[in-house]
């Protein structure tokens, strides 16, 4: 852009020119370079300088105006989402009343009592400490290292303190020094060490996965050589077909008993060598009309299947199974497969699993690995997917490897009835009847073995409330059961490393002391030491291990490595909820002997769930499809015609009246929830966060902070899925 005339138009029609041309380059980027003759030039720079400024003044203001102007926008659009943010979270607390005035009143937990009292405090003690920082009374504390720095340190009082509140302020900070911090450093560095004792463990066991990832150390179907002509690849489906009971247990499980039968009577097994059970205790007659009429379509196709129902029942599906293994009948059969009512295993399951027992006596269980329907569906889902794909790649398998031994996951496994009969069977004294059955088949001296390659389709649930409940089931179940359980394993005749496995990793550190330090280090102590701050918490305890441990247990699934700071904020939030069910069945409360069913979705298999479960040779040959049929790799349509899956005229008539009925009823919609003890925990730790700005604790006050709205997006019902 060239120069203004102005500034120019006298130095280009001289004639005389004087001095020695220079060359000026300026910074303003409005000028480029020019040509500078005679000795007027310090004069003419002077005018170009004052000229320069006075523009530059007014683009600086107009830049001002425009900052300012976007800054107005961004505060009116932070207060616009706030507002609506309160507008929703105000239309939920209603919507929760609501709820609550239909249900029975109950008495409030000790840990809602709890918590919100420590929210009370901690507001208190902002108000105090805010204004003390307002008024200048913020006096320079000694760091805290040893007892003696607390009992000799003593604030002194001088003349210049004046006035009753700051009296109790430095009385506070004595009292607070000399008696409270101690006790609190005590129990954080007790949690700490729990803290790294339990990420040792875990770090120990994805180890173990890589090397038996390294060494490809698998259980394998040994070759039937007489029955498969020396083929490898059909050894397993050799003659040896053994005769094996499958069983459904199954509970009011309106959306998924039509494909779970379905997919279970098109197992590729002898029909001579196989039963099927279908075990339902549901209390709605017109759902046990459904699945009655259901059994009988398939036994009309010569499937062998029974349909049983009780009519006492007692003991939740424990009881289910123990009356079903009552029957006359069941002594002739070897084996028993179980699928909980939304599970859909694959064609070649039974072949895939039960060779394992040829010629191993000592076998008593065969697991198989859980693969997710609907681990894409949300937040939720994704977050419940890393879990258990840890606990089945890493945990189940380096157990079984290792140690013959882990807990059965109550479906999708193969276990041989003498093992079962010399268990002592199925019992009703937990809600963790599978983890109840698998410790006594190990005090037996029973063997396991979990096959990861082996998969079945199952769902997960989609709402909060549901997985809430679920958790709450399998954290209080173990307890009840570590004291049923811990005299028979002390008395048990196994070696004393398998007993010390049992009490110690399995029990104790998975089971009680993970949701103790995750609840007490996290939602505790740390907002506790952002108000005392002479107990000390370390970054790398709210930092860097977790986030690392975190990163560890993502690696079997390496598509959720986005989610893996979601994934730890949520973990931590669900730490309450496993606290509280791992108090209440170490102390056997009432909650811990509720059984709630888990809520299915009825969602049938997609095509990418189906190459999900293919990651094996034998998977390849027969793939499900959600109508029932079978698909290969080769892209060949194999129907058998004897086993299409279809509903009879008679089922959809009943469909259609249970629907009639079911409108007929006029019930209150279903709404989201609100959860106390995830909302005061918020507020605690959002107050916490407040705090921590006093003491400039970066690191404290962003965990803090996000971790406070996790728990504030929980305790509204924000995650999974959303009922109304």
């Amino acid at each position: 852009m060239s120069p203004p005339s102005l500034f120019f138009s006298d130095w280009s029609g001289r004639d005389n020119q004087k001095g020695t041309p220079v060359v000026v380059k300026m910074e303003n980027q409005n000028y480029s370079l020019v040509q500078i003759d005679g000795p007027e030039v310090a004069v003419t720079l002077k005018s170009m300088d004052k000229a320069a400024k006075g523009k530059n003044a007014k683009q600086f203001t107009w830049v001002l105006l425009l900052r300012a102007h976007r800054a107005v926008g961004c505060v009116a659009w932070l207060a616009s989402g706030f507002w609506g943010v309160l507008g929703a979270i105000k239309k939920r607390f209603a919507h929760s009343k609501a709820c609550d005035e239909s249900e029975k009143p109950g008495k409030r937990s000790l840990l809602y009592k709890f918590i919100k009292a420590f929210l009370a405090l901690a507001l208190i003690f902002l108000a105090f400490e805010m204004f003390a920082h307002w008024k200048g009374w913020q006096l320079q504390q000694p760091e805290l290292h040893l007892p003696e720095n607390m009992v000799n340190f003593h604030l002194p009082e001088t003349e210049e303190i004046k006035g009753w509140l700051e009296k109790a302020y430095i009385f506070w900070l004595s009292v607070r020094v000399d008696y409270v911090a101690y006790p609190i450093q005590l129990l954080s560095n007790f949690c700490i060490i729990l803290f790294l004792i339990q990420s040792v463990d875990r770090l120990i066991l994805c180890l173990g996965c890589f090397w038996i990832k390294v060494r490809n150390l698998k259980p394998r179907i040994k070759a039937d050589v007489s029955g498969s002509g020396g083929d490898l690849e059909s050894a397993g489906t050799g003659s040896y077909h053994p005769m094996v009971l499958v069983q459904i247990p199954m509970c009011n499980e309106r959306e998924v008993y039509e494909q779970s039968i379905s997919t279970v009577c098109q197992l590729d097994w002898p029909k001579d060598r196989l039963l099927i059970q279908v075990l339902d205790d549901s209390d709605d007659e017109m759902i046990r009309n459904l699945i009655s009429a259901e059994v009988d379509k398939w036994k009309e196709k010569g499937v062998n299947i029974l349909y049983r129902h009780r009519l006492v029942r007692t003991g939740y599906k424990a009881g289910n199974l123990k009356s079903a293994m009552t029957c006359e009948y069941v002594k002739n059969y070897e084996f028993v497969a179980i699928f909980d009512a939304d599970f859909q295993p694959n064609p070649d399951f039974l072949k895939q699993t039960v060779p394992h027992f040829r010629d191993n006596p000592e076998l008593g269980l065969v697991q198989a690995r859980w693969v997710f329907v609907n681990k894409e569906e949300n937040l939720l889902t994704r977050l419940q997917n890393i879990n258990l794909c840890f606990h089945f790649e890493v945990e189940q398998q380096v157990n079984g490897v290792f140690l013959n031994f882990f807990g059965f996951n109550g479906t999708a496994g193969v276990w041989r009835i003498k093992a079962l009969e010399d268990s002592g069977g199925w019992l009703e004294r937990t809600t963790v009847e599978d983890m109840d059955i698998a410790v006594r088949a190990h005090l037996q001296g029973w063997k396991f073995i979990y096959v990861d390659d082996v998969r079945a389709l199952c769902e997960l649930p989609e709402s909060f409330e549901t997985y809430r409940k679920q958790q709450h089931r399998w954290h209080s179940g173990p307890m009840q059961l570590f004291q049923l359980c811990l005299p028979a394993i002390m008395k048990s005749k196994i070696s004393i490393w398998k007993k010390a496995n049992l009490v110690f990793l399995f029990f104790l550190l998975r089971k009680l002391i993970l949701p103790f330090y995750s609840f007490t280090l996290f939602c505790v102590i740390l907002p506790l030491t952002m108000f005392i701050p002479e107990a000390e918490l370390p970054t790398w305890v709210i930092c860097y291990v977790p986030v690392t441990m975190s990163i560890l247990n993502i690696l079997p699934s390496p598509k959720s490595f986005p989610f893996v700071i979601p994934y730890l904020l949520f973990e931590n939030t669900m730490s309450v909820t496993k606290f509280n069910a791992m108090v209440s069945g170490l102390f056997q409360l009432g909650s811990s002997y509720e059984w709630v069913v888990t809520k299915k979705a009825g969602r049938s298999s997609s095509e990418p769930d189906l190459l999900s479960i293919g990651d094996h040779p034998k998977a390849e040959l027969s793939r499900r499809v959600s109508d029932g049929g079978l698909l290969d790799l080769g892209n060949k349509w194999k129907e058998p015609p004897e086993l299409t899956r279809r509903v009879s005229d008679g089922g959809f008539l009943d469909l259609d009246k249970l629907k009639e009925d079911k409108a007929k009823e006029s019930k209150p919609k279903k709404r989201n929830k609100i959860y106390k003890n995830e909302l005061a925990l918020a507020l605690l730790l959002l107050t916490a966060a407040v705090r921590s700005l006093l003491s400039a604790q970066g690191i404290h006050f962003y965990f803090l902070l996000f971790q406070g709205i996790t728990f504030l997006v929980v305790g509204l019902d924000l995650i999974g899925e959303q009922v109304s």
